[in-house]
């Protein structure tokens, strides 16, 4: 009676050590199912404010190119005696590179320019910079990026940096991300003017009526119109690169859905597999 038994008894299958239950299955796929209805909802909303950000971008671009075009024809010296450097990032995260771009350009003119100073405009440049090169941070902008930059906000900054002494450094140069199309942006930097820098550019004795009032005038405008051009134009980078990686993360959780639907599966065949290897082995044994 026992050989019987011995012949045709088949031991039971066991759980594979590291080997996922069908709860884990179920739970990890409730879960990227959800992280996907997220992604998805995040790629629609900043599908909408990407068109709104390209759209307010268009009449924004003539002030930086103006301003830009001033300063080039002046033919301002390169000083770079005394340097501020002035960053532009957003309190959001969730957009690919946008921000590491910016603070990556900013650390290697840091390298080459080790006595340079900070002003950090959105949480994202303070969080990267500030434990690093603390010391050299003279200010910080925060609730940057929840709504659309308006000329007010551009405004308070070339206040905030006035008030800090930039008129006494030779350089102040912006860096920020210019738009080029919806999956690309390039890091640039912008050489702002200061009243001793066009004082001392090279054609500046073709304006023979600025006096001193006109100049500082000019220079607190063009300093607020060119921070205002790149904080539009920084928008506008970071929410079509924020659409592009939640398009890319909806993707990516699709197919891990998928391969976590085919897991789930498989698990659940050798489960009914393995009951009724039981059942039939118990029958079998009486």
């Amino acid at each position: 009676m026992f050989c019987r038994t011995a012949q045709v008894f088949v031991p039971q299958c066991t759980q594979v050590r590291g080997m996922a239950t069908l709860k884990e299955i179920r739970l990890r796929l409730k879960s990227v199912t959800n992280i996907q209805k997220i992604t998805k909802s995040m790629k629609m909303v900043s599908a909408a404010k990407y068109a709104r950000a390209e759209r307010e971008l268009k009449p924004a671009k003539p002030y930086g190119e103006q301003a830009t075009a001033l300063v080039n024809n002046l033919n301002m010296k390169e000083d770079d005696e005394t340097e501020m450097i002035i960053a532009l990032t957003s309190d959001r995260g969730l957009c690919g590179s946008v921000h590491s771009s910016v603070v990556k350009a900013i650390k290697a003119r840091l390298l080459e320019k080790d006595d340079a100073k900070l002003i950090l405009v959105g949480d994202k440049a303070k969080a990267m910079l500030q434990k690093l090169y603390g010391k050299k941070v003279l200010g910080h902008f925060n609730d940057i990026g929840k709504a659309p930059p308006v000329f007010g906000d551009a405004s308070k900054i070339a206040l905030a940096a006035l008030n800090m002494g930039l008129q006494d450094f030779t350089k102040v140069t912006l860096y920020f991300n210019s738009f080029k199309s919806v999956v690309a942006f390039r890091t640039t930097n912008l050489a702002l003017p200061t009243r001793n820098s066009l004082m001392s550019a090279d054609n500046y004795n073709l304006y023979d009526s600025m006096d001193d009032e006109a100049l500082q005038a000019y220079n607190e405008f063009t300093l607020a119109t060119m921070v205002y051009y790149g904080l539009k134009e920084a928008q506008c980078s970071e929410q079509s690169s924020r659409m592009t990686a939640m398009d890319s993360a909806s993707k990516n959780a699709g197919e891990m859905i998928d391969k976590l639907t085919l897991t789930f599966n498989r698990t659940r065949q050798a489960v009914i597999t393995r009951e009724l290897i039981e059942i039939i082995s118990g029958a079998a044994a009486l």
